[in-house]
């Protein structure tokens, strides 16, 4: 699959100073998210990764790799490499038995973080997952169950969510203020919609292919707001749909909303 060629040259300026630093500890290198979902966005999206060693990382080896991430991040500082630290055999089981992992959040590497150790992550690598470094994802035995997919995205919803549309409808704090530029609603929107699309299908899509879904899925009033959310992600000069931004944070918390009611009802997860 072909990538950005800023997506592969991060990826491989990482490689570069994880095997300056400590050679073959980093066995396999995979691109999940946008990438593999084949909606990279330079201007939108971060670059997701899953880096694989034969054993957990110990302290020396952590600091090493913290080093590599800093340096990394020093000569390409965008897009963001966010992504997970864990082993081969990490693998093979659910992701709710690996504990927390090495990782990197909005560039901060953390020793011990379960952000990204879920089923999503699992099944992108799985179905999709584009490799830098490594066996392809078609010869590893990647665990990957649909309802544990479903399970979590469930969660997803109703836990992370709802904080988050909670704290988003307050205006005067970060998050509230964050609603009112552009970014923030698409990603919220559209990431909302990939969840539910998950609820309804079992299967993983991409930001844009959820605003597709969306505007299908749900009644007319919602497809301006979806559709302004797909301008945002597709960049370019194309004007807003909105008539100011309160307008069109207010829109993007009352779609958020009614995802959130209805995947939550009785049945969907189910369908």
């Amino acid at each position: 699959m072909a990538v950005h060629p800023r997506v592969r040259t991060l990826a491989q300026t990482f490689l570069a100073h994880a095997d300056r630093t400590s050679p073959g500890l980093v066995e396999g290198l995979y691109l999940t998210g946008s990438v593999a979902l084949g909606d990279f966005r330079p201007h939108a999206s971060d670059v997701d990764f899953v880096v694989v060693t034969s054993r957990r990382t110990g302290t020396r080896e952590n600091d090493l790799l913290r080093q590599a991430h800093a340096r990394t991040r020093a000569e390409t500082p965008r897009p963001q490499f966010d992504g997970i630290h864990v082993t081969w055999d990490d693998l093979t089981r659910d992701p709710a038995a690996c504990g927390p992992v090495p990782s990197v959040t909005g560039g901060r590497f953390r020793v011990r973080s379960g952000g990204d150790v879920n089923p999503v992550t699992w099944h992108t690598l799985a179905r999709h997952g584009v490799t830098v470094r490594g066996p392809h994802p078609l010869e590893l035995d990647v665990w990957d169950e649909r309802e544990s997919l479903r399970t979590w995205s469930l969660g997803s919803l109703d836990e992370q969510w709802r904080r988050w549309r909670e704290k988003a409808g307050r205006l005067v704090t970060p998050r509230g203020l964050a609603a009112l530029g552009s970014l923030a609603p698409s990603w919220s929107v559209l990431s909302v919609s990939r969840l539910h699309f998950t609820l309804k299908t079992g299967e993983i899509t991409s930001k844009s292919s959820a605003g597709a879904y969306a505007l299908h899925a749900f009644p007319e009033r919602w497809q301006r707001i979806v559709n302004e959310c797909l301008r945002v992600r597709r960049g370019g000069a194309a004007p807003s749909l909105y008539e100011s931004a309160l307008a069109r944070r207010r829109a993007a918390l009352d779609y958020i909303e009614m995802v959130l009611d209805d995947a939550l009802r009785p049945g969907l997860a189910t369908a």
